[in-house]
């Protein structure tokens, strides 16, 4: 393991992005996030900064210790800028909350940035991992074989009533959340995206925005999770989300072939239309750009377009995204400069005969 510099920032995104896992028409990515606590220390929140030095201390130790892949990195948040941290961000490598914290903190990812472990969140340890598409099982045996690992050479807080004992209530139990990144441009264009809302709150799911709780949900991207983890095995928690998102899939599914079939030239014209604008366009916005990039992915999908890939949607949802414009800029761009380098992004990826 090893405490690089900031040049990892060059390497390609993650394997989460390739669009090449089951139900990838519809499923961006699965994550499988485990919330962890250490014996004998105050909860992050509670934590003064001596002890949440001591956290991190322990806590890379730890990561030291354990195998967890071939090559991982692990970063000093706090010596890293504020862009770069939004990078992380913008990778799902760590949430927003851990990149606009203070104090010590940090993370462990991998070279494929399916693993990723944030230290000093809400929760001392908040583990994860992201696949490509629907593929839950695999998330959680990856994850729980790393969790295993740690458990023999960290005390985790834990109660024999309750189970894991986290900051947040809602979380205690297992302190297990999986989240599945859907794509729903034919629910949402039908406005039926508050249906799937209303029913999967009354099956103990959640329905969030593109980067979590409180986020919005730009280029028609949701995140479906689980809600309850006190009083559910890990197993059944899996089986339920199993359940629940094939209905989502095949609900998403059913009204693209309705749409394209019933209002095929509306179709044509709306992916078409956002396709052409992207490959033309000299300003874009963060919202422009995920609003007809979701448009293109539904084309690619429904093989209105042939010259791109899913990978390359998928892949500028990301280099689009603010921070990963100026990192690649090395210099801060102001909103007009960072909508010129959008396009520039967008136009040369999106290139005829460039996929």
């Amino acid at each position: 393991m090893s405490n690089e510099s900031p040049d990892y920032f060059t390497h390609p995104l993650g394997e989460w992005l390739k669009g090449t896992g089951p139900d990838h028409d519809v499923v961006i990515s699965t994550r499988v996030r485990l919330a962890r606590n250490i014996k004998g220390f105050p909860f992050t929140g509670r934590a003064d900064l001596k002890q949440r030095g001591d956290l991190l201390r322990i806590a890379n130790e730890a990561l030291h210790r354990v195998h967890l892949e071939k090559s991982v990195v692990t970063l000093d948040l706090q010596a890293l800028s504020e862009t770069e941290r939004d990078i992380l961000v913008e990778r799902h490598l760590i949430s927003r909350e851990l990149a606009g914290a203070e104090g010590p903190r940090g993370v462990t990812f991998g070279r494929g940035e399916m693993l990723s472990i944030m230290v000093n969140e809400e929760d001392h340890l908040r583990l994860q991992w992201i696949k490509s598409g629907f593929d839950v099982d695999r998330a959680f045996s990856a994850i729980r074989r790393i969790d295993l690992a740690l458990e023999k050479v960290l005390p985790f807080a834990t109660s024999e009533q309750y189970g894991y004992l986290t900051a947040c209530p809602t979380n205690v139990g297992t302190g297990m959340r999986i989240s599945v990144m859907v794509h729903l441009p034919a629910l949402t264009l039908l406005d039926h995206v508050e249906k799937v809302f209303k029913a999967a709150q009354r099956m103990n799911h959640a329905v969030r925005g593109l980067y979590g709780e409180g986020t919005r949900a730009f280029g028609d991207m949701y995140q479906l999770s689980n809600q309850a983890t006190l009083g559910r095995s890990e197993e059944e928690i899996v089986s339920n989300v199993k359940a629940i998102v094939p209905q989502v899939l095949e609900y998403e599914r059913r009204m693209r072939g309705e749409l394209y079939t019933e209002k095929r030239e509306f179709v044509e014209d709306k992916v078409l239309r956002s396709l052409a604008l992207l490959r033309s366009a000299r300003r874009l916005s963060v919202q422009e750009m995920m609003s007809h990039l979701s448009m293109v992915r539904l084309g690619v999908d429904l093989k209105i377009i042939t010259d791109v890939t899913m990978n390359t949607v998928n892949r500028l949802f990301v280099t689009g995204q603010p921070s990963h414009l100026q990192r690649e800029a090395r210099a801060t761009l102001g909103p007009t400069e960072r909508e010129a380098r959008r396009a520039e992004l967008v136009r040369s990826q999106l290139a005829t005969g460039t996929n």
